[in-house]
């Protein structure tokens, strides 16, 4: 067979965020498509391969992780998922998708494990004798509203345990799914037991699109802060990532966009590239920004000591140097112009818990 002409191994998926689908750092084997033995119509531009979502249903071990990074407010954590559909090319959860034999890129896109005991083991959790109320946040990792949310609603599981318990949560989430469950939502925040921080990244629509191919378009995202804004359920935005020469530029507009939404609190992080991530999203630019590539490239290394990704403690969520600096001054004067971050958040709750009854040893009686 003739090889085809302007042959792409790599060309995008449609609805898919990375190009590629490089090989886990853990396996042996490397496996490349060959042009001469592909069908030429099957990798035409005009018919892009299709790839489709597979979810295997997961019975966990174990359900809150904790970590103790000095630079993350919070120690307890849960992810009802591992992947995200939503698949967002800058995420830095990408590189743990390696430790499952998968690949950070398209696999973490598409081969997805759902943890079906999540609410059970939770709760089992909470009813040790030992245990002590925390914050725990929901979807530290990968986005707990992602589309399979909608069939599995392990995330509504695990907030109804928080509710029935009256145990403090943070939710994490870059999805307009989470407005199905105000109802639970508006029970914790009259007990403040319950923080929302929807994540906002651009207001373009065609920048979304390619950056976050499957996540909630940008008009969805303000509509679901001011649906919960007005259910009375304190919620912030996260800004993240900011992204030199692609984004940075609607900062000061988001700012303006989530404070008329409704949001009262908000923070920015720029953009991170850890591991495998870094490759991809130079991939990602060179495919979808060509002719900015390299200059995003460069503003980026300016705010991480000269290389794509800095991870020292302090300043891994910040950045540093000029750019840097410009950053967080532009971001600090629009949010004293619109009024965001001007109250102090209440302090969440942990003196209502209510401990679940230990079922798992026989009664005496």
């Amino acid at each position: 067979m003739k090889k085809p002409e302007r042959f792409k191994p790599n060309l995008p998926a449609k609805g898919r965020g990375a190009v590629t689908n490089e090989r886990s750092r853990y396996e042996a084997w490397r496996r490349e498509a060959d042009g001469e033995f592909i069908d030429s119509q099957a990798w035409s531009e005009e018919a892009p391969p299709k790839l489709k979502t597979v979810v295997w249903l997961q019975q966990a071990k174990s359900i809150i992780a904790t970590n103790a990074s000095p630079d993350i407010p919070f120690d307890a954590s849960i992810n009802p998922y591992q992947g995200c559909e939503h698949g967002c090319i800058y995420c830095y959860a990408r590189p743990t998708h390696a430790y499952l034999g998968h690949s950070p890129g398209l696999d973490f896109e598409t081969k997805l494990y759902a943890k079906e005991n999540a609410a059970a083991l939770l709760e089992k959790e909470l009813a040790k004798p030992s245990y002590v109320p925390k914050l725990i946040v929901l979807g530290a990792n990968t986005d707990p509203y992602q589309p399979i949310e909608r069939e599995h609603a392990i995330s509504r599981s695990i907030l109804d345990i928080m509710d029935r318990h009256n145990h403090p949560v943070a939710i994490t989430t870059k999805s307009g799914l989470i407005t199905r469950d105000i109802d639970i939502l508006s029970r914790l925040a009259a007990n403040q037991l319950v923080r929302v921080y929807i994540s906002v990244t651009s207001l373009n629509n065609d920048v979304s699109r390619t950056l976050e191919p499957r996540a909630s378009s940008p008009a969805r995202r303000l509509d679901a802060i001011r649906k919960l804004s007005e259910a009375g359920i304190p919620t912030g935005v996260l800004i993240a990532p900011v992204i030199p020469g692609i984004t940075d530029v609607e900062l000061e507009a988001i700012v303006e966009a989530i404070a008329a939404a409704g949001a009262a609190s908000a923070a920015y992080i720029p953009i991170r590239l850890p591991r495998e991530v870094a490759d991809l999203f130079t991939e990602w630019l060179q495919e979808h920004y060509p002719l900015r590539a390299k200059h995003v490239e460069h503003l980026i290394s300016e705010m991480r000591g000269g290389q794509l990704y800095d991870s020292a403690f302090g300043t891994r969520m910040t950045g540093t140097g000029v750019f840097a600096d410009l950053l967080r001054q532009r971001f600090q004067l629009a949010c004293k112009r619109h009024g965001i971050n001007a109250k102090r958040e209440l302090p969440f709750r942990t003196d209502l818990f209510s401990r679940p009854a230990n079922t798992s040893q026989l009664s005496l009686f």
